[in-house]
């Protein structure tokens, strides 16, 4: 397993600052953020000049783009197709395996979202890319079992593991060992189980990240285990001490 940095964690700074801040972390792989509310790339950017993206992320002070988590505001159809083709372009041209968009919000009729997310894949799969979906409350994924049942009906789909939203969320103290077999990525931070907690200080929270490791070994899981701390703007605390904690946190696990 490799930890690595999302650009989630520095996203109050412009992209190279961002990406030479990690590099000063001693981080050597980025899980890159593409958001239309970011302050970095945004999909709708993307979609503009996939290349001029590429080159930015190039110059990352030596940092390897090894996942890209979107997030598009687009609505299902022409513009989505366009602005999903385009970050799958870019994923392609940073030499980048895997990319995790959000499930459908949760009311969605199980057979639409297995309908999409196949068309979605195959997409995806025309770059040589991975597709996951992330482990996220108010999507399907916010049930382990739906989330299972997704990979199980989608060939070739993932799951990122946020264990944060299983821990703060409905699902809250019950256990989601069910997903193991699916994960292809995970993102991490610590969680509390109470109001306000979903990101605590490290060490704080109910992540049990020995015993989540030792589950994604068993499931011969190798790849990213991806820092994802938010730099909200309104934290109790500064987000960079905690970013470098976990980091060596993880490395003594791995």
């Amino acid at each position: 397993m490799y930890v690595a940095c999302s650009t989630h964690c520095f996203n109050k700074y412009p992209l190279g600052e961002a990406l030479g801040r990690i590099a000063e972390m001693e981080f050597h792989k980025i899980d890159v953020a593409l958001h239309e509310r970011s302050n970095h790339l945004r999909p709708s950017q993307v979609a503009q000049d996939a290349t001029a993206a590429a080159a930015q992320l190039k110059n990352a002070s030596g940092l390897v783009p090894a996942a890209f988590s979107v997030d598009i505001e687009a609505p299902e159809g022409e513009e989505f197709d366009q602005q999903f083709c385009a970050v799958c372009r870019l994923a392609r041209l940073a030499m980048a395996p895997l990319l995790t968009i959000p499930a459908a919000p949760a009311s969605t009729p199980l057979d639409r979202e297995v309908q999409r997310l196949t068309r979605l894949c195959r997409l995806a799969g025309k770059d040589g890319l991975i597709l996951t979906v992330d482990t996220r409350v108010g999507t399907l994924t916010e049930n382990p079992d739906v989330a299972v049942t997704l990979c199980q009906r989608v060939p070739g789909l993932g799951l990122t593991l946020d264990p944060s939203h299983y821990i703060a969320g409905p699902h809250q103290g019950k256990p989601y060992d069910q997903v193991y077999p699916y994960v292809r990525h995970v993102h991490l931070r610590d969680t509390g189980r109470g109001a306000g907690q979903f990101q605590v200080h490290v060490g704080q929270g109910e992540i049990e990240y020995g015993r989540l490791i030792a589950q994604l070994s068993r499931h011969r899981y190798d790849r990213l285990l991806t820092v994802d701390l938010r730099d909200l703007p309104d934290a109790a605390y500064p987000t960079e001490p905690e970013v470098r904690k976990l980091k060596y946190l993880l490395e003594s696990l791995v």
